[in-house]
């Protein structure tokens, strides 16, 4: 499965939990991390958590890809899954902005997934 596919995938596994606020970047020749980052919002950690289940066994399941690591799902608040090529960061809607990851790239193309 190519890249652009499985951001789509992840778009609509996180969408089928009612994830908010999401974005993908486009972080290919700018950055060493991965190719590109999806991000989006949960209200709660419960929600977030759920959000990060369903994109693992969606992947899992219709891509018959894991993740090589995934960080923060016991607290929820901020939750990293590692796909190689893809990075998807899950964050309680509180701390997003606080964050501001989308601001580390400037450069990097930022597209609206509207699922």
């Amino acid at each position: 499965m190519d890249v652009a596919s499985l951001v789509q995938l992840i778009a609509k596994a996180a969408g089928e939990k009612k994830a908010e606020r999401m974005t993908s970047q486009d972080l290919r020749g700018i950055s060493s991390l991965c190719d590109y980052q999806v991000i989006c919002s949960g209200n709660n950690e419960r929600q977030t958590q759920a959000i990060c289940s369903h994109i693992e066994d969606t992947l899992r399941i219709e891509a018959s890809v894991k993740p090589l690591a995934i960080e923060g799902k016991q607290t929820g608040n901020w939750i990293l899954m590692d796909y190689g090529d893809v990075m998807i960061h899950i964050f309680l809607d509180s701390l997003r902005d606080y964050y501001g990851l989308e601001r580390l790239w400037p450069k990097a193309a930022v597209t609206s997934i509207e699922v």
